[in-house]
């Protein structure tokens, strides 16, 4: 394999995470200069044909939403025998659409939450929650209705009646698309970083909102990300388990799992991410400062297992 000296950061895109990929990529940029690389900063949403990119030793994805997380992009670097960051086309259109992960997930018997899937039509809204579809999560006091596919927390709600429900159809900005209804875990939520097949320290996310939402993760000043205090049972269970999700969805280089945690102590996957965020304030950085890494040394440390 040929050094890699001249690095392109993919970032931006027109998705409705373009704000956090130009910090992620921003970020990430300044790191690979720092590290000794050339770098270049590239705008997706101005990228005319990505045989530009042949131009780069290695392509470090920081493009969030489908157009960086949805598996195409890597299918056609792929095709044009272009290096780049993280997972391959399969799993990274498996760990966007989170039904599909579920599935994996399932098959593999790893804990997640149950789920159904939906329209998310006026029928839903009008039927209510007594319809039948909804007897397999029985009793409930709450449930989550998620896209099938999307980040950021965008268009997620908590359900609790059906005048919630209403709600929710009204403020969702998206209908035309796939959603799931999916069990509500009352307890601690978790995220796990994993790069070279190796977990870092997770962290536990502490918030004020409801869970875990948009706004608590890019607006609000109150959301703590803070070391996780786990007992060696629990952590060895958390750890074990976010593998074996990186594994059975066949993720490559670099990705986080989020989790959560009953009152149980048991673990449940909720979803895998094949394109964290790198902004100064993400997880994964700041799982890396946990080992003593600064953020140039994770930045290194994702290129390298990348390769």
């Amino acid at each position: 394999m040929e050094e890699i000296r001249k690095i392109g950061v993919l970032y931006g895109g027109s998705s409705s995470e373009r704000e956090i990929s130009l910090l992620s990529g921003e970020g990430v940029h300044n790191a690979i200069c720092e590290l000794g690389y050339e770098s270049h900063l590239i705008d997706f949403k101005e990228l005319n044909d990505l045989k530009e990119l042949k131009d780069y030793d290695f392509i470090f994805i920081a493009l969030h939403g489908f157009e960086g997380e949805g598996g195409k992009l890597q299918k056609d670097l792929d095709d044009l025998n272009i290096l780049y960051s993280g997972s391959k086309s399969e799993a990274c259109r498996n760990t966007w659409n989170k039904k599909l992960t579920k599935e994996i997930l399932k098959i593999n018997n790893i804990s997640t939450p149950i789920w159904h899937e939906v329209l998310f039509n006026r029928n839903v809204v009008q039927n209510g929650l007594q319809n039948s579809s909804f007897d397999k999560f029985r009793p409930f006091e709450h449930l989550f209705l998620k896209p099938e596919e999307d980040g950021s927390s965008v268009d997620i709600f908590k359900i609790s009646n059906d005048k919630s429900l209403e709600e929710a159809y009204l403020k969702c900005t998206n209908h035309e698309r796939g959603f799931l209804f999916e069990e509500y875990i009352d307890g601690k939520e978790f995220t796990v970083t994993i790069i070279g097949r190796k977990c870092f320290p997770p962290i536990e996310i502490i918030t004020k909102n409801e869970f875990y939402d948009y706004e608590a993760k890019y607006i609000s000043n109150e959301t703590r990300h803070i070391e996780a205090e786990l007992s060696s049972n629990e952590l060895s269970d958390i750890q074990c388990l976010s593998l074996n999700a990186f594994e059975a969805l066949d993720c490559n280089g670099w990705a986080r799992v989020d989790l959560l945690q009953d009152k149980n102590s048991k673990f449940y996957v909720i979803e895998v991410n094949t394109v964290p965020g790198m902004t100064s304030h993400s997880n994964v950085p700041k799982s890396g400062s946990f080992l003593g890494l600064n953020y140039n040394e994770v930045v290194k440390k994702i290129i390298d297992a990348s390769l």
